[in-house]
């Protein structure tokens, strides 16, 4: 079953990895590889999370890149199921 309304990522990432470190955007993005712009990005959920971001939170935050692709995946879903009303697609029949 999907879960309700499932956070976005990046505001995990900022609540449960970079507030309890007492770690600044500047310097998380730099433990990370990234640039300041890039986790500005993802922690005010204006960008998600990519593979490549997946695998630089599981080497600095642990958990793995499945669980925060998943955290993506599950938000994403959720987004897309409010607007399946507004996805114009008809069901295509073998002929």
């Amino acid at each position: 079953m999907a879960m309700q309304n499932p956070p976005h990522p990046g505001g995990i990432v900022k609540r449960q990895c970079l507030e309890p470190l007492g770690l600044s955007v500047t310097a998380a993005a730099g433990h990370l590889g990234v640039s300041r712009q890039s986790l500005s990005e993802l922690i005010n959920e204006r960008a998600g999370v990519s593979v490549d971001m997946a695998i630089r939170l599981t080497k600095a935050f642990g958990s793995s890149p499945e669980t925060w692709l998943g955290l993506q995946m599950a938000y994403d879903l959720w987004q897309a199921r409010r607007r399946i009303d507004d996805i114009k697609v008809e069901r295509i029949e073998a002929a």
